[in-house]
């Protein structure tokens, strides 16, 4: 054997086992795909993807090779991806509204290769998955400019889901109508209360007729199927090329600074087992409180004793219940530690009724594709 083969024999050797290790992670990522499916998260986590390039670049000590292990190692976890996504492909997420609806765009940026189920109600949406027709559903939490969606904070206190994922939506409401209308046509809007009230200037300066609907993609398929060229609709610029209809104008919000954040439910509570802290940790608390005085305050001095910083706190009235409230708290911070679980223990014992909803973490811009 002369020097090449000798040198190719060991190339040869050591492909064998890559190909070896190789099966072996593939094997792992379909646990991960499983468990991703189990709790409504998405394949695709760029800061894991990021630091765990980072933690692998530093077993590496020829800084020559280092660049192509990079690219090496960004192929790796594409094809992991790729196999996650085929796995969980038959995932049937759960969403209020109809194709082209804010929720439709949500859930298709949060799980793009599975089947997406529309439902007529959060409620309709929410019980799909509790009852199995559905792995998880993707439901509104709050509007930037409208507030909060009292249906589905009511949803997170008395359901048996958690939420395991959020992601911000930016909504750009359109003007639409049919192809042969024109703006001077236009006489009536049609759309849901939410994006109504979020248009509200825009439709009083026009002087615009309106009626409620219950969805945005509902109302541009309502104007379709009109014969009325003076109707028009309030929606999304993809609900208008699903439609087929003609946008008159864009960017109508009163606010340019209009999301609306969006969240996973799923069976399956995701509890990463994390001692360490990591950027942009958040979780959702539902408790109501003893009738005693000091009893809300006593929570919440708790919550801030553990280094927990609050970023909301609402009252909700509790249904059949006069004048009874529950409280929702989202706050920053890893709830999976000691610290996490010591703050449950001392909130129990105040607490007449203690449930954590929800922990996820706030994705990057790059994380969401709109």
């Amino acid at each position: 054997m002369n020097e090449l083969e000798t040198v190719r024999s060991g190339i040869e050797e050591i492909d064998k086992k890559i190909a070896e290790l190789f099966e072996k992670r593939m094997a792992f990522s379909k646990d991960v795909a499983q468990y991703k499916k189990e709790r409504g998260l998405s394949v695709k986590d760029l800061s894991r993807e990021t630091a765990l390039l980072n933690k692998n670049c530093s077993y590496i000590k020829d800084p020559e090779t280092e660049e192509y292990y990079v690219l090496l190692q960004k192929r790796i976890m594409e094809l992991s991806c790729d196999y996650q996504e085929r796995l969980i492909s038959g995932m049937r997420v759960a969403y209020c509204g109809v194709p082209g609806a804010f929720a439709h765009i949500a859930a298709h940026n949060m799980y793009p290769s599975s089947n997406l189920i529309p439902y007529k109600t959060f409620e309709d949406a929410y019980h799909g998955v509790e009852n199995g027709e559905c792995d998880c559903c993707v439901l509104p939490l709050e509007n930037s400019y409208a507030g909060e969606v009292d249906t589905v904070a009511d949803l997170l206190f008395t359901g048996n889901l958690f939420v395991n994922q959020v992601i911000n939506l930016p909504i750009e409401h359109c003007l639409v109508a049919k192809p042969s209308s024109n703006p001077e046509m236009i006489k009536k809007v049609i759309s849901h209360a939410q994006a109504l009230k979020q248009c509200e200037e825009y439709i009083k300066n026009a002087g615009f007729e309106t009626d409620e609907v219950s969805n945005t993609a509902i109302a541009a398929n309502m104007v379709k199927n009109s014969d009325d060229d003076s109707l028009a609709a309030i929606a999304s610029f993809e609900a208008a090329e699903i439609y087929g209809l003609k946008v008159l104008d864009r960017h109508i919000n009163d606010s340019r600074n209009n999301s609306t954040r969006f969240a996973s439910f799923s069976r399956v509570q995701n509890r990463p087992q994390k001692e360490k802290l990591r950027e942009n940790e958040n979780f959702i608390l539902v408790f109501t409180v003893q009738n005693r005085a000091g009893a809300l305050a006593q929570t919440l001095n708790i919550i801030g004793a553990h280094g927990y910083n609050m970023k909301s706190l609402r009252s909700r009235p509790m249904k059949g219940l006069e004048w009874e409230y529950f409280f929702y708290i989202e706050a920053e911070g890893n709830i999976n530690n000691e610290n996490g679980r010591t703050l449950l223990l001392e909130l129990s014992a105040i607490c007449a009724r203690l449930k954590l909803a929800g922990t996820y973490y706030t994705k990057s811009s790059e994380d969401i594709k709109l």
